[in-house]
């Protein structure tokens, strides 16, 4: 059984944006790096009824950061919980995810503002929400990485 290193909470500045960007971006990392390595094909089985699997949760997480940030439609949410592809080219892509919807994100100073080029949400609400639902998804894969291979820590 392998043993990362627990990573305490960050430590941010003190403006809101600067808070709720570290702890979004501490969530993406933890995922991230619960997903990479983990053996094939083993990280894309079902570990339960609901077919829930490791690889899966990292690509679901994929499609909402390009659709909440970058304005990316999904006609099948469902469907966002499955993929053929490796570990890597989900954690690649994942990451890369990251990266253009951090892009877009620095060229929001206005937490109470939109999304550039839509009517909404918010800002603060589209940080807020990835927050909870990145959160979530690593607590899952927390749980699914510690069933495959024993793998703990964040």
């Amino acid at each position: 059984m392998a043993r990362r290193r627990d990573t305490p909470p960050p430590r941010t500045g003190s403006s809101e944006t600067e808070v709720l960007r570290g702890f979004l971006d501490y969530l993406r990392t933890s995922v991230a790096a619960k997903v990479d390595g983990a053996p094939e094909p083993e990280a894309h089985a079902a570990a339960v009824p609901s077919g829930t699997n490791l690889v899966g949760l990292l690509n679901h997480l994929t499609f909402v950061e390009r659709s909440l940030f970058l304005g990316e439609t999904v006609k099948n949410w469902p469907s966002t919980f499955r993929t053929e592809d490796s570990v890597a080219d989900v954690v690649a892509r994942y990451r890369e995810a990251v990266e253009l919807a951090n892009e877009l994100l620095d060229s929001c100073p206005d937490l109470a503002a939109p999304l550039p080029g839509r009517a909404g949400p918010s800002v603060r609400w589209a940080l807020t929400h990835l927050i909870e639902e990145t959160g979530r998804h690593a607590g899952h894969a927390d749980i699914l990485r510690e069933l495959i291979d024993g793998t703990t820590g964040r």
